[in-house]
């Protein structure tokens, strides 16, 4: 830490590299804790002074420092902290690929981690308890009485009991004043059945102005911080450059990748509102994507245009749209591509996830997957998962499975529960020795030839 410093770029990097290879193979959050303010100053700097390979370095640093202070208010004051420059860095299109790459990754993550429990919040914010914002800021609400101060509107009053919409988006900002005075408090009517029942609700006002302050300040600033991300990560990958195939530069290719991997993480965690805008138009930017001449961006948008109809089945809409059949039928393409000019590997795995995707689409089935790790096992069975434990993966590297059994974010994440404790005696009892793996590995070798054997035999029936 102590080296980020240092004046020689060699150094800075080595300390750079280091930081990354001890936050991704170790939980060290109590570390940290008191330690996050020097080193968020010093990641600043590498990624205003720095150049290249340092802001990417910086930028990796700085996700695996918010993945290590975990969804709490101090992750959260890293990611505002460091928020404005990860835009700008991101938006400079002269700074490097690399650099942008590491910040657009950095800048969903970050964000995903700071504002993890955002649906449960949004719920508890806005209905606290089930209710409605009244029922839940009045310490004892009473109903409108006829013939009491406040029951009928004088005038100068505002009627807000028609008024269409969400009473806290449509009146929030007006609490108080609205009806007469009733024992020197100020009382804002709720609209009728709020409650459930007939009558109207009397709120005071200076609850109703403490729970819009706490609305404000707990809700809308995390709302807001997703919104502005989640336009400046759409700005990057739906540039004209990605949609014109092969004339787009090569060199952002990695670029595009991460932006649009960073904005479909995000899609995970935003409120219903959202993901409607974007299932009535928003989602129409992708299909071009699928046309690129870069293979992982057009995996990376069949798995997003696969995760945006999941959201659209969770919340029972229709995504039915004129130039469906066309993406169904240039999914079938990308299904069976053998062109010459691409390469082998590519095209193997292209056709194996794009056969998943048309067949999720098509049949609204996920193929769940499994992952081991220890002596645990997390079975992945939506593109939501799959996409949050790619995005986790691709940060972590080969230190994703110390963190799914250690670190209480991820394992609050995917709903893992509380981290193991096992003593030294059922570690070792649970290791497998090495002729049970010899005798396993065999028989797994001899079921799979004779499963390829069958299929690869001339004579077999070809149904």
């Amino acid at each position: 830490m102590d080296n980020l410093l240092d004046k020689s770029t060699k150094t800075r990097l080595a300390a750079l590299q280091g930081l990354r290879l001890a936050f991704s193979s170790r939980t060290l959050s109590e570390f940290l804790l008191e330690r996050r303010l020097t080193l968020t100053d010093s990641l600043e700097k590498c990624l205003k002074k720095g150049k290249g390979e340092e802001q990417a370095l910086a930028g990796t640093v700085l996700t695996l420092l918010c993945l290590q202070m975990g969804s709490g208010p101090e992750g959260e004051e890293v990611f505002r902290s460091m928020k404005p420059l990860l835009v700008s860095v991101l938006t400079d299109s002269m700074a490097s690929p690399g650099a942008r790459q590491s910040c657009a990754t950095a800048l969903g993550m970050c964000c995903y981690i700071a504002a993890g429990d955002l649906e449960v919040t949004a719920e508890c914010c806005l209905y606290p308890g089930g209710g409605h914002p009244g029922a839940c800021c009045a310490t004892n609400p009473q109903p409108a009485v006829p013939g009491q101060p406040g029951a009928e509107l004088g005038k100068g009053h505002r009627d807000i009991s028609d008024s269409p919409g969400p009473f806290r988006e449509q009146h929030g900002a007006e609490l108080g004043g609205s009806l007469p005075c009733r024992s020197g408090v100020s009382w804002v009517e709720e609209p009728p059945g709020a409650v459930g029942q007939g009558g109207s609700l009397l709120v005071p006002c200076c609850v109703a102005s403490l729970w819009w302050q706490l609305c404000s300040n707990r809700q809308l600033s995390p709302l807001q911080d997703l919104g502005s991300c989640l336009s400046c990560l759409e700005s990057i990958f739906s540039s004209p450059s990605t949609s014109e195939g092969s004339s787009a530069p090569s060199q952002h290719g990695p670029l595009y990748c991460s932006a649009l991997q960073s904005w479909s993480l995000l899609l995970t965690i935003c409120p219903p509102s959202h993901i409607k805008s974007i299932l009535d138009n928003g989602w129409l930017r992708l299909p071009p994507l699928l046309a690129s001449s870069n293979v992982a961006l057009r995996i990376l948008a069949g798995e997003t245009i696969a995760l945006i109809f999941e959201l659209a089945q969770d919340m029972e809409e229709d995504l039915c749209h004129q130039d469906t059949a066309f993406l169904c039928a240039q999914l079938k393409v990308l299904a069976t591509e053998s062109n010459k000019y691409r390469a082998k590997t590519d095209r193997r795995k292209q056709r194996s996830i794009f056969r998943d995707i048309l067949h999720f689409i098509e049949s609204g089935e996920y193929q769940e997957e499994a992952i081991r790790f220890g002596l645990e096992c997390m079975y992945l069975d939506s593109w939501a998962c799959q996409r949050t434990y790619q995005a986790f993966k691709e940060v972590l590297g080969s230190g994703i499975c110390h963190h799914l059994q250690n670190n209480e974010l991820l394992r609050e994440i995917f709903g893992l529960g509380p981290p193991l404790v096992l003593d030294a005696a059922a570690l070792k009892a649970s290791k497998v020795s090495r002729f049970e793996k010899h005798l396993y590995n065999s028989a797994a070798f001899k079921a799979r030839t004779k499963a390829r054997s069958r299929v690869r035999d001339k004579r077999a029936d070809v149904l």
